[in-house]
Formats: structure tokens, C-alpha cells, sequence
């Protein structure tokens, strides 16, 4: 999946995915006040405006490539609307019809993006306790029932973003290496909010074959981090993507886990603001976690040294949100 899209002819929008800049955050970081630096990998800058391109390539050329896809076939799966975008560029391009299955607490603009691209999108409701723009793993639960309904309905490819090694496969191949080969110096420490869990499994697999002393940390929502053996107090959160409070994620291996850090929703509104006044970067709530995780590692253990984050998507996905409430 390497390409030179800055300076060749392709032939689709899929060979567009990777290769997204690394970028010194140093204007947010003078405002901090702490040494180190911290940098920032820019996957909203994919076609589909995120790191789930990726997955959705890999997980499709990989299925393509074990004969578990056939010309023609239905694909299925459920998304907060990153996957599922992804999917859906690869899949027009490619020439099968893709259903993305998704809770309405998710933004609207993530569904109107995927109908836009050609996918069915079909929404789930949620929870009666629950709220729009937080979606619990109750709602996710719900909409993996109906994923599994419309699989077996249809007879179709399931893209399971949270079981098949495509997802992890797409970082530890592509991102991981990528941000290695950008960085130019050594990396202290790396932190991702986990939402399947296979950005941070993928780079951390990378980033620890090159030298096994980087530290990675899982991200969590307050309230939510139940990877880290925390009781949930609040399952409703507005970090989309990620934070379901699901206590088993397969692709994380606990040799790669340093340590837990947690963010509160209005933590990462504010980091994300923040990015866009001092940085020029329109990102969403889970690229504010990262950065506002990486501000606790520089202001504690990784104090001076170089931290590297993913900005996993674009502000453009939030506008009907309280994200960009003026």
C-alpha cells in the first residue's frame, strides 16, 4: 500500500490512501509551557478524511487476496462513520455494494458522507437512556445485532473492523512504519484512544520492533476505562469512534501496553479547539483526546522527550455537533 501520491498519476482515490504528513505540533506545545515535543500524524488528510481508510483498504484487499470476497458480493459492517467511509471509497472503486450500519447517535455528517459515496447506510436507534452524540457500547451492541442480521439477510462479506487482521495489518504495515520513517529522531512515547484498538496494536507492534524502550499508552475516556480495570460511571461520552467501555479488545496484546491514560469529554472539546486556533488543524474529539493524553506523558514520565500521535479525523465530521458550538 506505499505510494507517491504527491508526485504521480494514480488511478484511484484508493492508491490517495496513506502516506499523510507528520507534523511538529510546536506552536500548541510554547503554550503548554513544557519541554519535549509532540508529533502529530495527519490521517484526517486521507480521502476520506481518516485513519480508517486504511483499514477499510486493508481489510478488503486482504479478504480479495484469501478469496473470502467474491466479484460482485454485498459487503456489511458497522461503523461510527470512519470505517464505513473507508469502505465505501473502496468499494465503489472496486465495484461491490456496501451497507454501513450505524447507531443515530453518531453525527450526521458521517452518514450523509457514506450515502454521498454510494453506500446504503442503515441507522440504528439507541438506547432509551442513552443521548445523540454519545454512543454507548449498549447502542454499539445494538448495532452490531442488526450487522449480523443484514449479513446473514444478504449473504455478505462482514469487514469486521474489530476481528479481522486487516485492521491492525493497516498500521502495522503502513502508519507505524510511516511515522518511523517521517520522525526523524527517536520516539519516546506513543498514545492512541482505543476504539477497536488496532491503530494503537498496529504502530505499537512497529514502533517497539524498532526499539523496544518506546512507551505506549492506551487512551480512555473518563468515566469509561475499563481497559484499565476502572469501573464505568459514564457510559455516555462525546469522544465518537472509540471509549464503547468494552473490556476485551482482541487486537491489543498487554506486552505493548505501558500504561492508561484518560481524558474527559470536555478535555479533549477543548485540546481539539485548541489544535485549530494555534495549529491550523480542524480535527475531531478523538484527535483531542490523543493530544490532551500526550500533554499528561510531557508534563509526567515522558517529561522532555519526543511524544507521536495519531489526529485520527476531520472537524468537518462534527460540525453539527457541540464541538464547533460557537
Amino acid at each position: 500500500m506505499t505510494n507517491q501520491w504527491r508526485s504521480h498519476l494514480l488511478p484511484s482515490a484508493v492508491e490517495a490512501i496513506g502516506q499523510t504528513p507528520l507534523v511538529e505540533l510546536s506552536r500548541f506545545m510554547a503554550g503548554t509551557g513544557l519541554p519535549g515535543r509532540l508529533l502529530a500524524k495527519l490521517e484526517y488528510l486521507n480521502p476520506g478524511f481518516s485513519k480508517k481508510d486504511r483499514v477499510g483498504r486493508q481489510m478488503i484487499e486482504d479478504a480479495e487476496a484469501q478469496g473470502l470476497l467474491r466479484p460482485g458480493q454485498t459487503v456489511v459492517e458497522l461503523t461510527s462513520g470512519n470505517t464505513g467511509t473507508g469502505l465505501a471509497i473502496v468499494c465503489a472503486v472496486k465495484g461491490y455494494r456496501f451497507v454501513a450500519v450505524m447507531s443515530r447517535g453518531n453525527s450526521v455528517e458521517r452518514a450523509r458522507m457514506m450515502a454521498a459515496l454510494g453506500a446504503e447506510v442503515v441507522l440504528v436507534d439507541q438506547l432509551p437512556e442513552s443521548r445523540p452524540g454519545e454512543v454507548s457500547g449498549g447502542d454499539l451492541a445494538q448495532v452490531e445485532l442488526e450487522a449480523q442480521r443484514l449479513v446473514r439477510e444478504r449473504s455478505a462479506f462482514r469487514a469486521d473492523q474489530f476481528r479481522l487482521a486487516g485492521n491492525f495489518r493497516a498500521h502495522y504495515l503502513h502508519t507505524g512504519p510511516e511515522i518511523l520513517d517521517q520522525a526523524g529522531c527517536g520516539i519516546g512515547g506513543f498514545c492512541d484512544f482505543a476504539g477497536t484498538g488496532g491503530s494503537f496494536a498496529g504502530c505499537a507492534a512497529a514502533f517497539k520492533e524498532r526499539d523496544p524502550a518506546t512507551r505506549c499508552y492506551v487512551v480512555e475516556p473518563a468515566g469509561a476505562a475499563v481497559l484499565a480495570g476502572q469501573a464505568v460511571t459514564r457510559p455516555n461520552h462525546p469522544i465518537q469512534g472509540g471509549g464503547y467501555a468494552i473490556a476485551e479488545l482482541g487486537f491489543l496484546n498487554p506486552d505493548q501496553i505501558d500504561g492508561y491514560l484518560q481524558v474527559t469529554g470536555e478535555q479533549a472539546t477543548a485540546t481539539t479547539r485548541e489544535l485549530a486556533r494555534t495549529e491550523g488543524i480542524f480535527a475531531g474529539f478523538s484527535s483531542g483526546a490523543n493530544v490532551a493524553a500526550a500533554v499528561q506523558l510531557l508534563a509526567g514520565e515522558l517529561r522532555g522527550k519526543t511524544v507521536v500521535v495519531l489526529l485520527n479525523d476531520s472537524g468537518l465530521k462534527y460540525l453539527s455537533t457541540d464541538l464547533w458550538k460557537a
